[in-house]
């Protein structure tokens, strides 16, 4: 018995390249993680927290095929905590699907792995820096669905045009077998018959030879017996040929004899006996022409004839099986090389039932093996007229070399066999797989993000500026990004209108945003002002805060208020 395989990086009962194959895959695991963090732009966990879920996919994406289920529970939480981790996902989902034979299990697998997705990255999406947890929920329905959902679908179908396609050769395979095993019954059974015939030839031969032998041995009984004495060494040795024959060719069952008209006989495929076969035929109501050309067959060899007999016989059985009614032509041609015989039939008058069928074809199969083993060949097909026509080209001398040459041949190479992977055919189909991968991993790509695209268009991401009330100390950046940059509109409303600038400050910025510190009001401003901007009112006024620098680092802030231009004429004004 073999050893199982314990490799981590195969399928069970996978055998070969599975550690490079995972490398590679690793490798390109890990690129396509890197390039999905670009396009993101760095969405999800940062540092060695996204360095930690990234290794844990790619573990898990090594090592799926052997812990399919596992690998994709896992790595549906990963891709919900670090959206990198979608393309690597997707692998995993797909050779899981396709993978999992049994519908139930990999239906709920599928299913557990895409709400762990979406209950991941809505549970944790705060905390990683994704956003608020409705946004987790909507970006992760939208990571599990095209990440597992829809990879896990295709490996599905997947899997099931495999499966199917490896049924199918099995029983192309099987249907094969049993098409050889058929046809080497064929050529058996007719090599039994040939021995059969054989046996009754050569036997009835030795028995001729042991009767006369006798007679003789009785006649030099009295007038040679030194002679005699000869003549019944030689009865004895026909006699032990005869059991000699029967021991090596066997009594031979049911195809040990063939009785009746089929009996061997010194007439047997002659013009005489092919002339027979058409009467036989004409009386079971088929119209048989017979035409031959050329002398009679007594003086060839036995095996030919019956190998005439044989084909003209099994050619008119199989029209009056398959055909009722049609009519045949039968010709033989005898030369000095070769005889040829030709059997064809037209269309029946009437199309035979459904239930006939073909014919198994064992019996040309048997008509092709004799005729092989004499050298010769013969062909068998439908004609273009809708017939059927048998052709037989017999060696009129047979080559007795031929006959083991074909005996010994070996059975031609089925090409239902599935060729090696090193051919061609196995190099283009490795190659149309791989490109077929890429292409889907490129849609499975734009995918996740036309779906997170329209994810950030429904829920915004949150702002990643800071909010921090502007103080005194900080530096001009922090306080851009608090107050959103200075407002070229509120500085124009400012000026002229504004208190005086502090000593020594640099540049300032303008802002209307209300902060509040303890910040006492501005020199120069009027009480009125000073309550009016602190207490928020003040109709017809607009309320400024003004924030000065000394270098890069926040000296004052300045709030004051500056009436707003009216937009009413002045005879609507009460």
């Amino acid at each position: 018995m073999a050893p199982i395989s314990r490799n981590p990086f195969t399928a069970p009962g996978e055998q070969g390249r599975g550690l490079w194959r995972a490398l590679a895959e690793v490798a390109g695991g890990a690129l396509l993680m890197l390039l999905t963090q670009q396009v993101l732009r760095g969405r999800g966990p940062s540092g060695e927290v996204q360095l930690l879920l990234g290794a844990v996919a790619l573990a898990l994406l090594a090592v799926r095929r052997r812990f399919p289920t596992t690998s994709l529970l896992g790595i549906s939480v990963v891709v919900g905590l670090l959206p990198a981790a979608g393309l690597p996902a997707a692998m995993t989902a797909y050779t899981t699907a396709k993978h999992l034979v049994v519908p139930r299990r990999r239906g709920a697998v599928l299913l557990a792995s895409t709400v762990l997705a979406t209950l991941s990255c809505a549970a944790f999406a705060p905390g990683i820096g994704l956003g608020s947890h409705p946004f987790g929920l909507a970006l992760g329905a939208v990571l599990a669905a095209s990440t597992l959902m829809v990879p896990g679908l295709l490996g599905i179908s997947g899997g099931q045009e495999e499966r199917l396609l490896r049924a199918l050769r099995e029983r192309a395979a099987a249907a094969e077998a049993a098409r050889r095993l058929a046809d080497s019954e064929s050529r058996i059974h007719e090599r039994s018959r040939i021995a059969a015939e054989m046996h009754d030839l050569v036997g009835h031969r030795l028995s001729l030879v042991s009767l006369h032998t006798g007679g003789l041995e009785m006649a030099l009984q009295k007038e040679s017996p030194e002679l005699r004495d000869e003549a019944a060494l030689v009865r004895r040795a026909a006699a032990e040929a005869m059991r000699e024959l029967r021991e090596v060719l066997g009594v031979l069952g049911p195809l040990g004899r063939d009785t009746g008209t089929d009996a061997l006989t010194d007439s047997t495929g002659t013009r005489s006996d092919v002339e027979a076969l058409a009467e036989e035929s004409r009386s079971g109501g088929i119209p048989v022409d017979l035409t031959w050309d050329g002398p009679d067959l007594n003086d060839r060899a036995a095996q030919v004839r019956r190998a005439v007999h044989r084909v003209v016989r099994e050619s008119l059985t199989n029209v009056h099986r398959y055909a009722a009614g049609a009519r045949v032509t039968v010709a033989v041609t005898h030369t000095d090389d070769r005889v040829e015989v030709l059997v064809r039939n037209g269309l029946p008058p009437v199309a035979p039932e459904a239930a006939t069928g073909l014919g198994s074809g064992r019996g040309l199969v048997g008509l092709r093996e004799r005729v092989a083993l004499l050298g010769g060949t013969l062909e068998a097909g439908p004609t273009p007229a809708g017939g059927f026509a048998v052709t037989a080209r017999i060696p009129a001398q047979p080559d007795p070399g031929a006959s083991l040459a074909a005996a010994g041949a070996p059975p031609r190479e089925s090409p239902s066999e599935p060729r090696s992977d090193h051919s061609p055919a196995g190099v283009r189909r490795r190659a149309v797989n791989a490109l077929s991968g890429l292409l889907g991993l490129m849609g499975v790509g734009v995918l996740m993000m036309c779906g997170l695209f329209l994810v950030t268009q429904a829920f915004p991401e949150p702002d990643p500026r800071n909010h921090e009330p502007p103080r005194i100390g900080m530096s001009r950046k922090m306080v851009e990004e608090a107050v959103y940059g200075d407002n070229t509109a509120v500085r124009a409303a400012a000026t002229g209108r504004e208190p005086a600038h502090p000593e020594s400050v640099t540049n300032c910025m303008y802002s209307t945003f209300p902060f509040e510190d303890s910040t006492p009001p501005a020199e120069g401003a009027g009480p009125g002002e000073s309550t009016a901007a602190g207490a928020g009112e003040g109709r017809g006024h607009l309320r400024i805060t003004r924030f000065c620098f000394r270098g890069d680092t926040l000296a004052t802030i300045d709030r004051f208020t500056v009436p707003m231009v009216s937009r009413t004429p002045p005879w609507e004004s009460p």
